[in-house]
């Protein structure tokens, strides 16, 4: 279930390059994506039934993230946030894996998200859209229980 908090907070922002440019060309981050839960690495029976993130443009320079989970047993975890796209720390609403964020976003089509929980990282992320903008990967950068650094992907499909 941890993978799940992982990637349900997988919420947060943008950065400088980012907001505006994206609406302007349709393509980036902005929109609905949802997650091919038939590749998370973890059984099936343990793989949630959905997982839906949805980034939004707060002004021209702050992010909004919505995470929508349903775990196995058809029960709905949501996280939300919105945080500035300049990279500096920022508390987020407490949830399942974070009350920090900083992000950042060098190019439209990439976001690197930073999240911290207690005064200790939790994980760092970076999502990259397809040229095409259909979809996106999400690569997850974080410590095991055995104290050994885990890289995990997650591929997503473009809703609207």
């Amino acid at each position: 279930m941890k993978s799940l908090a992982v990637l349900a907070l997988a919420i947060a922002t943008l950065a400088p390059c980012g907001v505006a440019a994206q609406t302007a060309h349709g393509l980036g981050l902005l929109g609905a994506w949802a997650v091919d839960t038939s590749r998370l690495p973890m059984p099936p029976q343990a793989r949630p039934k959905s997982v839906t993130i949805t980034f939004s443009a707060v002004g021209a320079d702050r992010l909004r993230a919505k995470v929508e989970v349903i775990d196995p047993t058809g029960a709905l975890l949501q996280a939300e946030g919105t945080t500035p796209l300049d990279g500096s720390p920022t508390a987020v609403a407490s949830n399942f894996e974070a009350d920090m964020s900083a992000t950042t976003m060098p190019r439209p089509e990439v976001l690197i998200m930073q999240l911290a929980k207690g005064g200790s990282p939790a994980s760092t992320r970076i999502y990259t859209v397809t040229p095409d903008g259909a979809r996106m990967t999400e690569v997850v950068a974080y410590f095991g229980p055995d104290g050994r650094p885990v890289l995990r992907t997650n591929h997503f499909s473009r809703l609207r």
